[in-house]
């Protein structure tokens, strides 16, 4: 049998999860060298008396199955529980230009931190530095800053409420709002867009409504590989006869067939469930066009049928009772050209009128959508058009229908329901005074593309941050390095090694942390820790492994001996509160009516709900009702001066993750169900653009983006593979293109990077 090359393309025939998944939960297993005892880990994932996965926000259907974890879940919670380790001794061995040569992948694989580290520049070496000075150093830098803006204080999606908290309650005591968060970068323009429209910037979903659903419409989500438990909702969903639209430019394997490794039988009969009725391919950044097209569509249905006397499509009744705007909204549709609709989603006029029949037979819809519809310039604008498309039919605020974005880590919407938030509001801000005696700061601070900037600036002087993989997740990627060794002190709380640790201010340390699966014990007592995922279920978690060193800290008592060290405990016992996370709970439920009673709720079976005013038809905006908001398409955007300048030469690239990957974390070199196998530079081309920029299929070439200034942005040698995607469309990995998205290419309103519709051009390598 011949062994089958390192790196290949080849079809992957198979369904999505099935053995396929099972096998790779095992080598993942092996490959992070998770000691046996440790398997029962993953029995205890997303169970009552376990530990949330450290992965996705998708949430739990049952906390008491026995199989509740998917492949990438697993994934995560090897990477956590392998037994190999970066230890001083493996930073004295190794430079840190050393380090830098090797891949994002190879550095994740070296295993978990295990001591605190300080940059020595001299050696060009992190060497270890005892806990209590390297809180003092950082007290010092932060003590030093004439202004406190002068600092930016970084959240990752996976640190829990507790930490995040009392980590906003820092800054704000410290002095500024600077919170860049990986928010910022994927759902900013959900938590901007929706309160225009509906009053908060939540999903009005849960599970239940799943249940009910007889529709769905699935938007820019591939959640076979992004979040693998919401197949299972699919999966079921398909089953008892829903229809189910997939609306993306790529047709994911996730989204055409399934196979539950949940479902014993399926897995053994070798069964699959079809998941998709239907596929759309809008291309890259046509959504919004798509949107209105099926918007206009419904007004001229509504017509139609009330001019033979049929009752009407829309739901007039919702419209007159709890909404306004809805006038100005009907007369933008009707004025709007089917010609530029056509033209800019790149959707055939008879599939909109297909699409717009199955949203007319929808008695229950919900519509879904990830990071293909927030990744753009007109982001904000396209989840309001959604919103405008759903209050049509009044399909908002009632069971098994609604607005459903799907989060990607698993406390982005947590960290932001406790205050991590650049633009906090006056209401949030008064109730820290009350509670807390101070003034808390109230000019809005720096998001994450504005922390890149300042630092360049040498506005900000000092960046910490908690968790995550600052340099490699954020854009314009030699830019964000340069910023980054712009200043006088970086600081990074992490678990494994990552690109971020290695490019270093003048002064740079490493804080290692314990993981999501790890025992937090303080003064003797396990501490757990809440998180909040996509539907604003809020539930506690308790680590079951032995910490990988006794040298770690929670991020929670990480933030609050950093806290100790710079302001002291005259105002707040921080050392206390890091000591005993049920103080802190009752400390958030004092800032935060939603949380009262926040202990007692949360020790409950499943944890509770936060109320969502907008699933209650109650609508928190100017006008107290939810807001039709009209959008025109717009016509000049970067691509449109872009191909106005090159013509057909001009492709727009998406990046993606691979099935491979977890944000910007590596765990192999596959995406299988795209058929790549061992390689990441690849790029994903439609076979008619091959033959129009004379190319062939396995040609490798350089990508270079087009943007308004003089800033050559080239990723190098990539392979060309032919695939199912629009033509003029492109797509490839990130982290490996961020550096071809130019920093202040934003969504307007929302400033989230435009990673899934950048300009760029393709040369030969």
């Amino acid at each position: 049998m011949n062994k089958k090359p390192e790196g290949h393309i080849a079809p992957y025939t198979y369904p999505a999860a099935g053995w396929g998944s099972l096998k790779q939960v095992a080598i993942n297993l092996v490959r992070e060298r998770v000691a046996g005892g440790n398997y029962k880990t993953l029995l205890k994932q997303n169970q009552p008396d376990g530990f949330d996965c450290p992965g996705c926000a998708w949430p739990d259907r049952e906390h008491a199955s026995t199989f509740e974890f998917c492949e990438n879940g697993v994934k995560a919670v090897a990477a956590e529980a392998t037994s190999k380790r970066v230890r001083p001794a493996f930073f004295a061995a190794h430079s840190v230009a050393e380090l830098l040569e090797q891949s994002d992948y190879e550095l994740e694989q070296h295993g978990r931190l295990t001591d605190p580290m300080l940059y020595d520049p001299a050696s060009d070496k992190y060497q270890i530095i005892a806990w209590d000075d390297a809180f003092a150093l950082m007290a010092r830098h932060l003590n030093a800053l004439p202004d406190a803006n002068q600092a930016t204080f970084y959240t990752s999606g996976r640190t829990g409420n507790e930490a995040a908290f009392l980590f906003q309650l820092f800054v704000r005591m410290y002095g500024t709002n600077n919170f860049p968060d990986c928010s910022n970068m994927c759902h900013e323009p959900t938590s901007r867009g929706l309160p225009g429209t509906v009053g908060i910037g939540k999903g009005t979903v849960t599970l239940e409504d799943f249940e009910h659903a007889d529709t769905l419409l699935i938007f820019g989500q591939n959640p076979a590989t992004n979040h693998p438990r919401m197949m299972n909702e699919l999966r079921d969903c398909a089953r008892r006869g829903a229809t189910i639209v997939s609306i993306n430019p790529l047709r994911e394997r996730g989204l055409e067939r399934f196979t539950s490794p949940a479902h014993p039988l399926e897995m053994l009969t070798g069964s699959t469930t079809t998941i998709s009725t239907m596929f759309v391919q809008p291309k890259l950044s046509g959504d919004f066009a798509l949107i209105k097209a099926v918007a206009k569509r419904l007004v001229e249905r509504d017509d139609e049928a009330l001019a033979t006397g049929a009752p009407g499509v829309l739901d007039r009744e919702f419209i007159a009772r709890h909404t306004t705007g809805f006038e100005a909204f009907e007369q933008d549709l009707r004025a709007e050209s089917w010609e530029l609709l056509l033209a800019e989603s790149g959707v055939p006029r008879i599939q909109i009128d297909q699409l717009t029949g199955i949203y007319i037979r929808g008695k229950n819809v919900i519509s879904t959508w990830g990071m293909g519809l927030t990744q753009h310039k007109n982001a904000l604008k396209t989840i309001q058009m959604l919103s405008n498309l759903m209050m049509m039919r009044g399909q908002i605020g009632r069971l098994g229908a609604g607005l459903c974005p799907v989060r990607g880590h698993s406390n982005v919407q947590g960290d932001r329901t406790m205050g991590i938030e650049e633009k906090p509001a006056k209401a949030f801000l008064d109730r820290l005074r009350k509670v807390f005696n101070f003034e808390p700061p109230r000019e809005h601070g720096l998001d994450t593309v504005d922390s890149i900037q300042a630092m360049l600036d040498g506005r900000v002087k000092v960046f910490f941050g908690m968790g995550g993989n600052f340099a490699m997740a954020t854009p314009d990627t030699p830019l964000t390095f340069e910023a980054l060794r712009q200043c006088e002190l970086t600081v990074h709380v992490a678990t494994k090694l990552n690109r971020s640790h290695l490019v270093t201010g003048k002064q740079a340390l490493i804080l290692p942390t314990l993981g999501r699966t790890e025992i937090d014990l303080q003064n003797g007592v396990a501490q757990g820790v809440t998180v909040e995922d996509s539907m604003s279920m809020v539930h506690i978690s308790y680590g079951i492994n032995k910490p990988a060193s006794d040298n770690l800290l929670s991020e929670t008592a990480i933030v609050a001996r950093l806290a100790h060290a710079t302001l002291g405990s005259g105002k707040v016992d921080w050392l206390g509160l890091g000591a005993d996370y049920a103080a802190i709970r009752e400390l958030i439920e004092q800032v935060f009516d939603d949380f009262h009673d926040f202990n007692a709720r949360v020790a409950h079976h499943g944890g509770f709900h936060l109320r969502v005013a907008s699933r209650e038809r109650e609508w928190r905006t100017a006008s107290g009702r939810a807001q039709f908001v009209p959008h025109a398409v717009d016509t000049d955007t970067p691509i449109h001066r872009a191909r106005a300048r090159h013509g057909e030469r001009l492709m727009v690239l998406m990046t993606a993750r691979s099935h491979d990957q977890y944000n910007t974390t590596i765990y192999g070199l596959d995406d299988r169900y795209r058929g790549v196998f061992g390689l990441r530079r690849v790029v994903f081309i439609n076979k008619d653009d091959l033959a129009l920029l004379g190319f062939r299929n396995g040609e490798h070439v350089d990508l270079v983006s087009v943007w308004d200034d003089d800033v050559t942005r080239r990723a190098e040698r990539f392979l060309l593979v032919e695939y199912d995607i629009p033509r003029g469309c492109l797509g490839a990995y990130f982290p490996e293109t961020n550096g071809l998205v130019p920093l202040h290419s934003t969504a307007d309103g929302a400033g989230t990077p435009t990673s899934k519709s950048i300009p760029v051009l393709l040369e030969r390598s």
